[in-house]
């Protein structure tokens, strides 16, 4: 009998229980044990998994990774990929290594250096990869120097964190006065100019802030599994042009993000994100990390969480470019199952999903 591949996620995003789904559903039909841990005891992705723990919290980075080695020993794991503390766990992969566990994320140089947008667009410029007109503002006047400078271009400003993730405090500047029209329908990314610099007058606290023209779309993320050896063995773009979605190989979009790939040694599953400006492809983020989207490439007939997982167990899966690309599609919300509740002073001795691993009670959350 095959023995399972053990495979933990940490602190992820809730879309990635289509990425655990995918797991079970590989053509190998290897079984495998998923054990996840979270923060929020309601993150969907426990209870998709086999087993489930809580995430410690108020753990420095040096502490977690201490913690994430106690794990994969404990649980013996084969696959680890972390998503919180990325680039401090990647930095000890030798010692992950040594418990027989296999890290699905890219060197720490590289989690590192994508986790902040501005120092990444000032690294990867040189070589040759077109990037937006960008401004680094921590203080009221180079705010409004960047914003005189797009508007004068004809452009519309914009900003978000320059370290951040899923689009978290992105804003875009208007001129327009604050009235009634901010306070109808859904809440607007719009924000006057003179309420952000009134909020950065009165705040003692600093910003560190990547402020751009604001990018046309299509937005179009590319999907890469590299190697350890650097070699990319898959770049698949995904389209996204309002509601409507579909997938693409254009060169265009699809060599700049393989360049990165090589170039800054992205290993394992990352999305490379690009929109346009003036008419071309122009980067906008890079996630060292598996996208929340990646298993819609399964209407290209790929499973790319499995061939990731293969790929760190020694079974190269070579080219995997698609011999098709799925029709335009939208993505809408469906229900899933979440871990019950479990009140002080009781405790759960019911599996996850499916089977706990041998000889393994999960944890109560």
């Amino acid at each position: 009998m095959v023995s399972p591949v053990r495979i933990w996620l940490n602190r992820t995003y809730a879309e990635n229980v289509f990425f655990i789904d995918q797991l079970r559903d590989n053509p190998e039909e290897r079984p495998v044990v998923v054990h996840a841990t979270h923060g929020d005891p309601d993150s969907p992705v426990l209870a998709a998994a086999d087993t489930a723990a809580p995430e410690p919290e108020g753990l420095s980075p040096a502490g977690y990774v201490e913690f994430a080695l106690d794990q994969c020993a404990k649980r013996a794991i084969d696959v680890f990929v972390p998503v919180l503390h990325q680039a401090a766990i990647a930095a000890h992969r030798a010692e992950f290594a040594a418990l027989g566990t296999t890290l699905l994320t890219p060197p720490a140089e590289a989690s590192a250096l994508f986790q902040d947008k501005a120092t990444a667009y000032e690294t990867v410029a040189p070589s040759g990869i077109p990037v937006p007109p960008w401004w680094r503002v921590r203080t009221e006047g180079e705010l409004l120097a960047a914003v005189d400078a797009i508007e004068a271009d004809g452009g519309k400003a914009c900003f978000k964190p320059a370290a951040g993730a899923g689009g978290v405090g992105f804003r875009i500047v208007t001129r327009a006065p604050f009235s009634l029209l901010h306070l109808g329908g859904f809440p607007s990314p719009y924000v006057p100019l003179d309420l952000i610099v009134d909020a950065l007058r009165s705040s003692e606290r600093s910003v560190d802030w990547l402020v751009m023209p604001r990018l046309d779309e299509p937005e179009v993320s590319v999907d890469c599994l590299t190697g350890p050896d650097g070699g990319v063995r898959m770049a698949v773009g995904r389209t996204k042009n309002g509601r409507r979605r579909g997938f693409t190989l254009r060169p265009s979009w699809i060599e700049p993000a393989r360049l990165i790939a090589r170039t800054f040694g992205l290993h394992w599953l990352t999305n490379i994100q690009f929109r346009t400006y003036e008419g071309r492809p122009v980067l906008m983020d890079v996630n060292t990390r598996p996208a929340g989207g990646l298993h819609q490439l399964s209407q290209c007939g790929l499973n790319a969480p499995w061939a990731a997982v293969s790929l760190a167990l020694g079974n190269d899966p070579g080219d995997l470019t698609p011999g098709f690309l799925g029709e335009d599609y939208s993505v809408i919300a469906g229900p899933r199952a979440l871990r019950p509740v479990v009140l002080p002073g009781q405790r759960s001795e019911e599996p996850t999903a499916g089977l706990p691993a041998a000889g393994e009670v999960p944890a109560t959350l």
